[in-house]
């Protein structure tokens, strides 16, 4: 999906990691959540309390998702599943753009 209709953007931006990672929140009319965002070249470690799929719409990633050893590479076109109440790492090789969808 290229594109979402019909919802409602919150104009504050959510900012991580002195602007290494940021996002804005779109709401859907049934009270789903998605956010859209940038990440710059760096690592991140992020705590979620709801189940996320992570999609990368352009750069090139790893991630170290809960339970594993190995990390993971992500690239445009991928996606990941990211447990509830859980942390996950990503090193963020290029320049990332990603849509992280909340799942309740």
């Amino acid at each position: 999906m290229s594109e979402f209709t019909n919802v409602t953007v919150i104009r504050k931006a959510n900012v991580f990691f002195n602007g290494g990672v940021t996002s804005r929140t779109i709401v859907f009319p049934d009270g789903s959540k998605k956010t859209l965002g940038i990440m710059l070249p760096g690592e991140y470690e992020f705590t979620t309390s709801s189940a996320e799929i992570m999609e990368i719409l352009a750069g090139d990633l790893d991630v170290l998702l809960p339970g594993t050893r190995e990390w993971r590479q992500v690239r445009e076109g991928q996606s990941f599943d990211v447990p509830a109440n859980s942390k996950f790492t990503m090193r963020v090789k290029t320049l990332a753009d990603y849509c992280c969808s909340f799942v309740d």
